[in-house]
């Protein structure tokens, strides 16, 4: 595939996932469509759309993301503290840190039973939708979606948890090929929220 086409659908699409909000898949294929190329044309790889997003960060939200972010993890620490009992680990955007105020919060969850996390909300008179996503091996997995308000950014967002076997946390603290860790435990988001937020200029 020309590299040419390839960075102008993950600029395209790196703009719709910044300023919409929209998750990667559409957002690919929707840039495509925008270009008016083919809808067979192949799409970035999750790799060339994140450094696009990076890139498109650093050029027009870079006095406003950081804060975003840090508001983002602070409430998924929360939503994760709330699960602790279920080995809940942070992931997608809000982990790997190009979040904005627009991004969702993704928490996988690892289940000796697959019920008791639903029982859990339940119990807390969480209101929440079922539905069925792919999972990181390419399975269907449960996704239980709360909306909360989220009062260091004083908006709601969507927190997702995901369901999976308990058994499955053991291949899932691997680095990828590129040496990246793809979730973090309570531990490692408290770790993050040490970090200074960079100062505006």
């Amino acid at each position: 595939m020309n590299s040419e086409v390839t960075w102008e659908i993950a600029n395209t699409a790196a703009r719709m996932v910044v300023e919409e909000g929209l998750e990667w898949g559409p957002a690919k294929k929707r840039a495509v469509k925008q270009l008016g190329l083919p809808a067979r044309t192949a799409l970035p790889d999750n790799d060339v759309l994140e450094a696009a997003v990076r890139e498109y960060i650093a050029l027009f939200c870079a006095d406003t993301q950081p804060a975003e972010l840090r508001a983002l993890r602070e409430w998924a620490l929360l939503w994760m503290e709330r699960m602790e009992t279920f080995r809940p680990h942070l992931t997608g955007a809000v982990w790997n840190g190009t979040a904005t105020r627009l991004s969702d919060i993704y928490i996988q969850l690892f289940c000796d039973d697959p019920k008791s996390a639903e029982i859990a909300l339940i119990d807390r008179d969480v209101r929440y939708d079922v539905s069925s996503v792919n999972g990181f091996h390419g399975e269907q997995v449960d996704a239980l979606s709360i909306n909360s308000l989220c009062k260091p950014l004083g908006e709601s967002v969507g927190v997702h948890y995901l369901i999976y076997d308990a058994d499955d946390l053991r291949g899932a603290l691997k680095p990828d090929a590129s040496g990246r860790i793809l979730r973090g435990s309570v531990d490692a988001v408290r770790r993050l929220l040490t970090e200074p937020v960079p100062a505006k200029d």
